[in-house]
């Protein structure tokens, strides 16, 4: 470039101010607007860097401080509880090692394809999930409003999980933990064990009783536990506090809450394999029985699993990927986290059965204990001739392999007889095969195993702390993609949303953390997301690939991403993926109407769960959750569609001005052959650059009017120039 080429560009530049000037001093001098208008030159020395390498001009967006924590931020947010107390169910449930199968493939197929997908829009677009759907196609902005209210349900009972969680850990700082043993009742004659808890067990009664104060019903309510009361606004108050600034707190939390699982889930792994039996039930959780494997319910609940792991439809993976810079590599970022967390649930799966293959080694010995001595009983009275005894057997230090041999002799010589004698076939695949998940697995099963542990509080503490980090971690994405898109639409104090969002959760959260609040748990966990979220998903292709256009938005990723992204993604997005989704939301609505709604409610009286149908009023709750979630996508499909709200701006744009850029905003991208890349998204369409900006300040602006996308104008309106290209200024 020649020497003299600034002074050359300078005096251009002043030729062009000056005949800006001329143009605007001789403006008409009865337009009411101009004259209370003043222009602003605003000198050009600030960084003219171009939109689409991310200028600082971009509204300012919050941006993750480095790469580790945002991917530490999707990792806490898909790697949840789900993956410590489900996967491990599901895989005992439906084939062992052979479940993995189904579930790699459709991970494959369905979840790293749709995770790529939304993280590809929160990043190109940088807006929250009501944002990101507004600006594919205002028609289908419902979608961002439903994940809003998907996301705000499942937060009501999900911190109600932190909650309990919270309790057991503060219950855990005692030797021994207060579920060790059953509790004694004393009267005024004798001293008796719990009848409550001797029909179950320690610590089946520790959560019914103690923890939860569980009523009989649904419909009896029994009034507020205080304890769980004072743990929810506990578990609400650390979300608040972690949220309140954004990503710029919750990002430095996510060191912690994301990476302290994967310590303790290691610890527990190392212990779990020194401890007896635990072998057993690594080798009990991947045999792989093939024959189940067929089964079209083992794929249904695998790509459910797949589906939820990931957080699909929630909004919270768009809302994250919005801070990120636009050339991010976000293709990596999708096939990581994916495969992080499918091996955490691997990991999970491993630590549990080991634990569990523990226990049901304990359980095991002591049943050849009881039965040997039954054995015993029999050999005295003569009901069993001594002669049938192997003379190796010694009933003092019987094994389980020993007593196993015994009772299948006794089987069958007196096979006429047996079942009077009341002995059992002790064998520890019996108990390993009592599949647990949920609650149920994390508050009794594991919490029962570790009380046989050297230094129990220790690792009850632990574990528990695990819970509230994984959870916490879940909750953040859950409430950023909340707030996320209501900042970005309504333009309000992300401090006092949060606050106001937090406080309205616990308000409504106390029907959780009544007596009965835990059959509430287990409605909105049945109800509130399944069917909403897969329309939500479904909505989501179909805008991407059909009206959006698959071909630009592969154009979009390759200017993007810098290289063109594999056809196996144009083709799954295309084709796949909407098949394999229409089957799965057909196949849960089948599931939903052939099984009975309802809930296992606990019985005191004889210590167990019955199954409960739901009342009438109980329908309607379930009926309505599923309904609100999904409502706003036609509401606000109809309300565009007839156009129910006046856009005043007519054909023009909405433009408003930030720092010295024009910022225009279409009505309508349907049929708009500009794609996300070509076509500037709202924040990033540059004005004319003249080495000065002009503006023109509205001293009395008029009422702010709605953009056409449905966000409010702010800042700066530009003066009503119809006849003026923007190219012409």
């Amino acid at each position: 470039m020649p020497k003299n080429s600034k002074v050359v560009k300078r005096d251009v530049d002043d030729e062009v101010i000056e005949s800006v000037k001329d143009l605007l001093s001789n403006e008409d001098s009865s337009d009411d607007a101009f004259k209370k208008s003043e222009l602003m030159v605003d000198d050009q020395e600030e960084k003219d860097v171009d939109a689409e390498e991310g200028s600082d001009v971009e509204d300012e967006r919050p941006a993750w401080n480095s790469k580790l924590q945002y991917i530490l931020a999707q990792v806490g947010f898909s790697v949840g509880l789900g993956n410590v107390w489900r996967f491990p169910y599901l895989c005992q449930k439906n084939g062992g090692g052979a479940y993995l199968v189904p579930y790699l493939i459709l991970l494959l197929i369905v979840g790293i394809p749709l995770f790529f997908l939304e993280l590809s829009v929160g990043q190109r677009i940088r807006r929250g999930s009501i944002g990101v759907w507004n600006y594919i196609s205002p028609k289908l902005g419902g979608i961002g409003f439903a994940s809003c209210v998907v996301c705000f349900f499942v937060a009501l009972y999900y911190n109600v999980i932190i909650g309990w969680s919270l309790f057991y850990f503060s219950q855990s700082f005692q030797h021994p933990l207060p579920w060790d043993q059953c509790p004694l009742v004393k009267n005024t004659s004798h001293t008796f064990v719990e009848p409550e808890c001797e029909k179950s067990s320690a610590t089946t009664y520790y959560w019914y009783r103690e923890a939860l104060n569980i009523s009989s019903s649904l419909s009896e309510s029994g009034g507020l536990n205080w304890k769980m009361t004072i743990c929810l606004l506990a578990a609400w108050v650390m979300v608040c506090l972690a949220m309140i600034k954004g990503i710029q707190s919750s990002g430095k939390i996510m060191y912690f809450s994301s990476l302290f699982p994967y310590v303790v889930l290691l610890c527990f792994l190392i212990r779990g394999l020194l401890l007896n039996g635990s072998v057993d039930g690594i080798r009990h959780m991947f045999t792989p029985k093939l024959e189940i494997m067929l089964e079209p319910k083992v794929w249904r609940e695998a790509a459910t699993q797949v589906f939820f792991a990931l957080g699909l439809g929630f909004g919270g993976v768009i809302a994250f990927s919005s801070y990120n810079k636009r050339d991010n590599n976000c293709h990596f970022d999708a096939v990581l986290v994916s495969f992080i967390n499918f091996f955490t649930s691997v990991l999970a799966t491993l630590v549990v059965f080991a634990v569990l293959g523990f226990k049901a080694n304990i359980i095991n010995e002591k049943c050849v204990i009881q039965n040997s001595e039954k054995i015993l009983k029999l050999l005295k009275t003569g009901n069993l001739s001594q002669d049938m005894i192997p003379h190796h057997i010694n009933f003092s230090s019987i094994t389980a392999e020993d007593y196993n041999l015994v009772y299948d002799i006794i089987q069958k010589v007196k096979e006429e007889e047996f079942d009077s004698l009341g002995l059992k076939s002790c064998q520890i695949e019996d108990e390993l095969n009592k599949a647990v998940q949920g609650t149920g697995l994390a508050f009794i099963a594991f919490t029962e195993a570790m009380t046989h542990f050297p230094a129990s509080p220790f690792w009850s503490v632990m574990f528990f702390l695990m819970l509230v980090n994984l959870g916490l971690g879940s909750m953040f994405g859950t409430i950023e993609g909340i707030i996320t898109p209501i900042v970005d639409t309504f333009k309000v104090r992300k401090e006092i949303l949060t606050v106001i969002c937090c406080l309205v959760a616990f308000l409504i959260g106390l029907i959780f953390v009544q007596r009965s609040g835990n059959y509430f748990v287990t409605m909105f966990d049945d109800y509130s997301a399944t069917l909403p979220l897969l329309i939500v998903v479904i909505l989501e292709n179909i805008a991407i690939t059909r009206i959006y256009g698959i071909d630009k938005f592969m154009e979009d990723l390759k200017d993007m991403l810098g290289f063109s992204p594999s056809q196996y993604y144009y083709y799954v997005w295309k084709y796949v993926s909407p098949l394999v989704l229409l089957l799965l939301l057909v196949a849960s609505i089948v599931q939903m109407g052939l099984s009975p709604p309802g809930y296992n409610a606990w019985i005191e009286d004889m210590a167990v769960e019955e199954f409960h149908s739901y009342p009438t009023w109980g329908m309607i709750i379930c009926i309505s959750l599923m309904v609100l979630a999904i409502l706003p996508v036609p509401i606000v499909f109809m309300v565009r569609r007839c156009n129910l709200i006046d856009d005043s701006s007519g054909s023009l744009a909405a433009v408003s001005y930030k720092r010295g850029r024009i910022i225009k905003e279409p009505i309508n991208l349907e049929g708009d052959n500009t794609s996300l890349i070509h076509g500037k998204s709202p924040s990033e369409v540059p004005s004319p650059n003249f080495g000065k900006s002009i503006y023109r300040k509205q001293t009395g602006s008029p009422t702010l009017d709605t953009a056409p996308n449905g966000r409010y104008g702010i800042g700066y309106l530009m003066a009503d120039m119809p006849d003026m290209p923007e190219s012409d200024l």
